[in-house]
Formats: C-alpha cells, sequence, structure tokens
C-alpha cells in the first residue's frame, strides 16, 4: 500500500530481512516508534500519525518483520521473540535513542518485550489492547482467557489456517466480526494477500506464543496500557494484572464502546493518551 505523502521511507537491515520504516512529520521532533499488529502493516496507524505530528512529534512506522514483503521468512523459528526484538533495536537505533514506543496487538507485546529487554532504548512504553506476554500467558492457563483466544491455538497448525483465510473474503469476513468496519477489513486482507504476507503475519503466532524462551520480567519503563471494552480477544482482567511488570510506573485506560482497533476507531483518544505519557517524561517539542 502507498504511504501518505511527504514521508521517508528508510531501509533497516536486520535478522537477514529488509524493513521498510516511514519517517515523517517534524524533523526536530521527540520520535515515536508505531509497532503495528496482525494482520496490518504500517497502514494501520495512518489515523494517529497526523494528530502526533500536529503535537511535534516525529513518527517511525515500519511494516515489520511477517508484514513486509520480502521480509517474510518460511521458518516459524525466524519469529522468535529475540529476533522480532533485534528488529525493533535495529530501527530505534536507525532513530537514534531514546524513544517513545508504542505497539498495537502484536505490536504492543513486541513492545512490552523491548521494555523488558531493552529499557536503555526508551522514555515510555504504549501497550494497546495485549498486555506483558508472560500476563497474557497465565491467563490462556488459568482464566476465560483461552475462549477469547481460541483462534491463537488453531493458528498453531501447518499450513491449514493459510488455507482457510486465503479463501475468498474470509480474512475480512474474520476482521469485520471482531469489530472493524468492511472498508478497513478490505483494507487489511489486500495487505495480507501480498506474496508470503499471510504466512509472515500467522507466524508470529507460531513463533512467539509457544517460544521456550522466557519473557523478562519486568521494565523500568514507565507503561501506559490501553484496553477497550469491546475487544472480543483481550478480556479485561487480563491486561489490569499485567501492571506486576511495569516496576517504573503503570497506568491503565480503558477505551469504551471501542472494539480492539483503537487506533482506527479512536485515533484522537489514543494519541492523546500516548501525547500526555509522553509529556511526563520528556517535553512536547515546540
Amino acid at each position: 500500500m502507498t504511504p501518505p505523502p511527504d514521508v521517508t521511507i528508510r531501509e533497516v537491515t536486520t535478522g537477514g530481512v529488509v524493513l521498510p520504516v516511514e519517517h515523517s512529520g517534524p524533523t526536530d521532533g521527540v520520535p515515536v516508534v508505531l509497532l503495528h499488529g496482525w494482520p496490518q502493516n504500517a497502514r494501520g496507524w495512518d489515523r494517529v500519525v497526523p494528530i502526533l505530528h500536529d503535537a511535534g512529534f516525529t513518527t517511525v512506522v515500519p511494516s515489520l518483520r511477517g508484514a513486509a514483503v520480502g521480509a517474510t521468512p518460511r521458518s516459524r523459528l525466524c519469529y522468535r521473540p529475540h529476533l522480532l526484538c533485534a528488529d525493533v533495536e535495529a530501527i530505534i537505533a536507525d532513530v537514534g535513542a531514546p524513544v517513545h514506543l508504542v505497539g498495537h496487538d502484536w505490536g504492543a507485546a513486541l513492545a512490552w518485550t523491548v521494555a523488558c529487554r531493552r529499557p536503555d532504548l526508551l522514555t515510555t512504553v504504549t501497550a494497546v489492547s495485549v498486555p506483558h506476554p508472560a500476563t497474557f500467558a497465565r491467563a490462556l492457563s488459568h482464566s476465560r482467557q483461552i475462549l477469547s483466544s481460541w483462534y491463537m491455538l488453531v493458528f498453531q497448525l501447518p499450513v491449514i489456517p493459510e488455507l482457510i483465510l486465503s479463501r475468498r473474503n474470509m480474512l475480512a469476513r474474520f476482521l469485520i466480526r471482531s469489530g472493524q468496519t468492511p472498508e478497513l477489513a478490505a483494507r487489511d486482507a489486500r495487505a495480507a494477500a501480498a506474496p508470503g504476507v499471510l504466512h509472515g503475519g500467522i507466524n508470529w503466532y507460531r513463533g512467539f506464543i509457544l517460544s521456550r524462551e522466557a519473557a523478562p520480567a519486568t521494565t523500568t519503563v514507565p507503561v501506559l496500557q490501553v484496553w477497550s471494552d469491546g475487544d472480543i480477544a483481550i478480556r479485561r482482567s487480563t491486561v489490569e494484572a499485567t501492571s506486576r511488570h511495569a516496576v517504573g510506573g503503570f497506568e491503565f485506560l480503558a477505551v469504551t464502546r471501542v472494539s480492539h482497533w483503537i487506533p482506527d476507531e479512536r485515533p484522537d483518544e489514543l494519541a492523546q493518551a500516548i501525547i500526555r505519557h509522553a509529556d511526563r517524561t520528556h517535553p512536547t517539542p515546540t
């Protein structure tokens, strides 16, 4: 998909893949790195980015491993947490640390991981919809969360999820059931239909959630955890329990009457929350 105008695309080489990273906004602004989830790419932040620019922030928006054409390794081993974390580290190194890190969906799980592994690279972290990976894993074992996340178990199967979701309109229908509008569901389904992208995206589930690597325990970076009451995939009790991993400060924001797709549905409310969170630790540029 075509990025908005006035965007500079920098290619970041990391772990055998080349990721396109979109830089835009004030050139002297404090950088905010925005990580998308599945099955989205950089376009998932298009409604949030202009609001951050108006507040004086520079935005850095990659299409991550598995979502960028040509950066979709076949093996699930290429999507283990330490490799995904290394991708973000390379993006931040290209920018110059520290940054404010924001993630939605799988991007939120990755943001938590980076914040725990490399707090020295970050000023704040904002996790949207998804909690710390260890909290989520506990919830799958000990709560009703597994009933909301049944599809994650299906995605562990080889080949079958790709066959099902590649059928005509199947992925778009899945996204609409999760709360997306037909227009946005069609946008994301088209992106996922690009060569290798559907398989790469599903490999996040195969390589990340079932990894044998222990997730880091805590982060000293101030955390804003955002959740929406219309999210059919993540339960409120799961995200609230993630506070135990934030020893540097934790704030929980519940957005009402919104589905899982907060950046698309409530971009202004989310952007303002990111700005407030960032302003507590770093003055907004003028």
